[in-house]
Formats: structure tokens, C-alpha cells, sequence
């Protein structure tokens, strides 16, 4: 039998998630389809009732309708339910349910992109405390890291973090974020600055310890400014692609049945597509 998924989103043709799963029910020679739907936030709810009967096992949900969706669909997990978003909705006995992959995805692509590193005990600074960040906030604190500062131009978005999360994150003020990078063991950032199109992030790293590992959840460039510089200076740093691909394999597991790999074949498919001349 032919299974479908899909992703969803307003705008969506900018998703590489085609190129993704669709890349995987090639590997595994699985007769299924992944495709974009357009679906414009007023018709989130008519989407969903409609979803099972058109044959659909799930799809992944991104921008704007995170936050909708986990208010739309049943919630899958404890963890989810923590966070208030969903990024994947699955079907089950004829009833739609969401979890977030978001919070996995980001430890695995840690995990592969510089082997050995580990949470626990770990000192963690995170610039910037909007959606994306609540998935980071919880998996983090669940593979035992010891404090999160979350420096954020809005104090108010980070100290709503640690009424959700607890005492190990501490809000920041923005302007504090050279000055608390002296304690980073991990330093991530979750805003958009630096996206292709957006205005780049211009913290000094002079503070930041050579051995701390850094990432950016933004993957378009490939490699941000604040990478290039954290590699100039001779930290490790861990591209943001990485987490793109690891979130969603959950879901091609859910609605497929069939655990993926993430390989360095399918990095690469997906980097040629944001950048033609990238080479590994």
C-alpha cells in the first residue's frame, strides 16, 4: 500500500523536507510520497479534519503552525506536552496525534557532528528565546545539562523559560551575551540573525573558551558568520543542517515504518540544494 506524508506550513515552498524524505523511500525502496502543502493558518483546523481521509499517515508542521497544531491535534508525550508546540502529527487508530522532534534532532546532530560530546554537567548559553528554543531548553535539561543562560532582547521571553523549565535556565539580558560566553561550555544560537537575508549576529566571541563547542539551528548559509568566526578562533563548531535532517526521522519512522540513516550522502544532497557549490 502506498503511505503518504507531507509538510505543511504558510509560506512552504522554501521546505527541504521533500529532499529529505524523499531521499529515504528511495534508500529503502518504500512506495510512499512526501509533498508541500500550502495551507494558510485560518485553514489549519479544516486541514487536519481532512488529513486521515485523504490518505495522509501524519506530516511535519512548520512556521506559523507549530503552536496551533499542538493546540489542534492530541499530544503524543509528556515532553510535548511541556514544550506547546508539535513539528510532527501522525495518525493513529483514526486520530491525529503530535510530538516534537526538534529537541532529538538537535542532540543527534550534536552527537554526529562532533563525537563524544555530551550534556551532562555541561554550562550552556543560548542567544535568543523564541519557538525554536523551547524544544533545545527541554532536551537539554532532560540529558542533564547544569545551567542554560538564555541572553534574549525581550528578558521577558527567557524568564517565561525558566517558569516553564525551572531554576538551571537563567534569564539574560542581551546585552550581557559577550560577557556570560566566559562560562559556555556549548554556545547556540536560535535567533535568525545571521540567516541569509537577515541581519548578522555581531556578538563578541572574545570571552568564549576555545574548547567550547558552538552551533547555529540556522542553516542558510550553511556555515553563519558566527560559525566562520568560531572556527577562525579554533572552536568546534557544529552547522545547523544537521539538526534539519536528524528531526525528522522520527517521523519518516512514524508514518513509514522504517527507522532512517542519516548519511553523508543525503547531507550532501541537501547542502547542493542551499548551496550549488558547496563541497564537502
Amino acid at each position: 500500500m502506498t503511505r503518504k506524508a507531507c509538510v505543511i506550513g504558510w509560506p512552504i515552498s522554501h521546505s527541504r523536507s521533500p529532499i529529505i524524505h524523499g531521499y529515504w523511500l528511495k534508500r529503502y525502496g518504500i512506495e510512499g510520497s512526501y509533498e508541500r502543502i500550502p495551507v494558510k493558518p485560518e485553514e489549519l483546523p479544516a486541514f487536519f479534519s481532512g488529513l486521515i481521509g485523504q490518505g495522509f499517515a501524519g506530516c511535519n508542521v512548520t512556521l506559523p503552525h507549530k503552536e496551533a497544531a499542538f493546540r489542534t491535534v492530541g499530544t503524543a508525550d509528556a515532553a510535548t506536552s511541556r514544550l506547546g508546540v508539535v513539528n510532527t502529527v501522525f495518525a493513529r487508530d483514526g486520530e491525529l496525534w503530535g510530538t516534537s522532534t526538534d529537541g532529538e534532532g538537535f542532540l543527534a546532530s550534536l552527537t554526529a557532528g562532533h563525537p563524544g560530546w555530551c550534556a551532562k554537567g555541561q554550562t550552556v548559553v543560548i542567544l535568543g528565546a523564541g519557538g525554536a528554543t523551547r524544544a533545545l531548553v527541554g532536551a537539554l535539561i532532560d540529558a542533564g545539562a547544569a545551567r542554560l543562560l538564555i541572553a534574549n532582547r525581550t528578558r521577558a521571553k527567557a524568564e517565561e523559560l525558566q517558569r516553564d523549565f525551572g531554576a538551571k535556565v537563567e534569564p539574560r539580558d542581551w546585552t550581557e551575551a559577550a560577557e556570560i560566553l566566559r562560562h559556555a561550555n556549548l554556545l547556540i544560537n536560535t535567533t535568525s540573525l545571521g540567516m541569509t537575508g537577515q541581519p548578522p549576529l555581531t556578538v563578541d566571541l572574545d570571552n568564549l573558551p576555545k574548547t567550547a563547542l558552538v552551533t547555529d539551528i540556522v542553516y542558510t548559509p550553511l556555515e553563519t558568520d558566527l560559525l566562520q568566526r568560531a572556527k577562525a578562533r579554533g572552536n568546534a563548531i557544529v552547522p545547523g543542517l544537521g539538526m534539519l535532517l536528524h528531526q525528522a526521522v522520527r517521523g519518516f519512522d512514524l508514518w513509514f515504518g522504517t527507522r532512517p540513516e542519516v548519511t553523508e550522502e543525503l547531507y550532501d544532497l541537501v547542502a547542493r540544494d542551499i548551496d550549488p557549490g558547496y563541497r564537502r
